[in-house]
């Protein structure tokens, strides 16, 4: 499903989100506020499958990922696949119920989000300008001299 938002703070916030969440209320809920806050193209995938599909078609800006879809139970699976398109790949927002099962390695790619969190948090994070995943931090420690 795609859906297309008209708000004039959608100039901070990434242009193509991809949700990734097997939660249909969750994702509608998540879908509304992004569109609500100005993000002009939010696709949502409700398995690991969908997701690579969408991924394979076009890159997303952002990625909110549920880490434990019903498909699979690893869903930093598609963090690790994503991360292997370079350090500009899309930033990743992970959204799980237990944030201590996502191994640090791979929680250090984005940013976690512990569910039941409130739309308004996810909008904030997507804001911010900085990039929180390990390789923007390798870059900018290069680039700091």
């Amino acid at each position: 499903m795609k859906r297309s938002g008209n708000n004039k703070a959608a100039k901070k916030l990434p242009p193509h989100v991809l949700v990734v969440e097997d939660d249909a209320i969750l994702s509608m809920t998540i879908e509304n506020a992004l569109a609500d806050a100005g993000v002009g193209k939010i696709e949502l995938c409700g398995s690991t499958e969908t997701a690579l599909e969408a991924l394979r078609r076009k890159r997303p800006d952002a990625i909110v990922l549920d880490v434990h879809l019903s498909d699979r139970d690893d869903g930093w699976a598609i963090a690790e696949l994503v991360r292997t398109l370079g350090p500009d790949g899309p930033r990743i927002i992970f959204s799980t119920g237990s944030p201590e099962d996502i191994p640090e390695e791979i929680a250090a790619l984005g940013c976690v989000l512990e569910k039941p969190y409130d739309s308004a948090d996810l909008v904030e994070l997507l804001g911010r300008p900085e990039r929180t995943g390990i390789f923007s931090r390798l870059r900018g420690a290069l680039t700091t001299n």
